[in-house]
């Protein structure tokens, strides 16, 4: 079996916080934590048990994971297993990197988001620069508030060139975009038509289900973060027979994490072996290819 699990455990608190998200409103409790490390732990030993099957694992989780040294060791781990083909996680990159030393890092991701607000862009950089000298491949990326749009053409322009730049496009009706404000981020991200967009996924083939899980601290297994009709338990002995061919049950899916699992968009074929840490295979960002990725938004 092939599988990639989007493992999302209870971990909530981040060290950000940022006005738009939730989650960086509270620190969590030692007991907490500690649920979350034995979650994770949990998870672990069932990933290194499962060694009939080829693995990719990404962390998705609702805090800032990188500054729990759990999570750390959890990615060393991960990355030596032979079975596992890659481990990647989302974050907001302030952690410290010595811990990069431990990993196989030809098989770790990073999808690290610049927070202006938090962190100076120097620093980030700076990150970036870190990951690059330990051969990690990764993206980086902003959310798309009109009021970044100068700090992101910045943080392009001192981005090394074949570093993938991403726009989180703002849907929920905080920052509408006009049509300048749509050319103005195409010209940072030529993909963010596609993020700007709903895409209707009613009905519509999907990975999520089959291939892909996203599963939580308690071993809950769900198609997609965004469907919560629990499909079973990861850690029963029988969780592989809920794994079958499923269409999307839900009008419209506009998160990356989970449009880009869906067949009709074929954006496995943008991104390639980079699609947990959503780096394309070519830099449509430098290439002019603009036009043939703004195709793919199109329903």
């Amino acid at each position: 079996m092939k599988l990639t699990v989007l493992y999302r455990g209870p971990l909530s608190g981040c060290n950000y916080g940022c006005e738009y998200c939730p989650f960086g409103k509270w620190k969590q409790s030692e007991e907490e934590l500690t649920k979350d490390r034995a979650d994770l732990e949990r998870f672990l030993a069932w990933a290194e048990s499962r060694t009939q099957d080829t693995l990719s694992v990404f962390f998705t989780p609702w805090g800032e994971a990188l500054i729990w040294p759990w999570y750390q060791q959890a990615l060393a781990r991960l990355t030596h297993l032979p079975h596992v083909e890659r481990a990647a996680v989302q974050t907001n990159l302030s952690c410290r990197l010595d811990w990069l030393t431990d990993c196989r890092t030809d098989k770790l991701g990073i999808w690290a988001t610049y927070h202006p607000e938090w962190m100076k862009r120097a620093r980030f950089l700076a990150q970036c620069e870190r990951l690059s000298e330990h051969g990690v491949r990764h993206s980086a990326g902003m959310v798309g508030f009109r009021r970044f749009a100068d700090e992101a053409e910045a943080l392009r322009r001192e981005l090394p060139e074949d570093t993938y730049l991403w726009i989180n496009a703002v849907k929920d009706g905080l920052d509408a975009y006009s049509p300048e404000d749509v050319e103005r981020f195409t010209r940072i991200d030529p993909l963010f038509p596609v993020n700007n967009t709903r895409h209707p996924s009613r009905g519509k083939a999907c990975r999520a289900g089959e291939s892909v899980l996203s599963v939580d601290g308690d071993g809950t297994a769900y198609r997609c973060h965004f469907i919560k009709e629990p499909l079973g338990n990861l850690y029963a002995p029988d969780f592989e027979q809920a794994l079958k061919p499923r269409a999307c049950s839900k009008d419209t899916c506009g998160c990356h994490i989970g449009y880009v699992h869906l067949d009709y968009l074929e954006l496995d074929r943008v991104f390639g072996s980079g699609l947990l840490e959503r780096v394309p295979t070519s830099r449509l960002w430098s290439g002019g290819s603009q036009r043939s990725a703004s195709r793919i938004s199109q329903p």
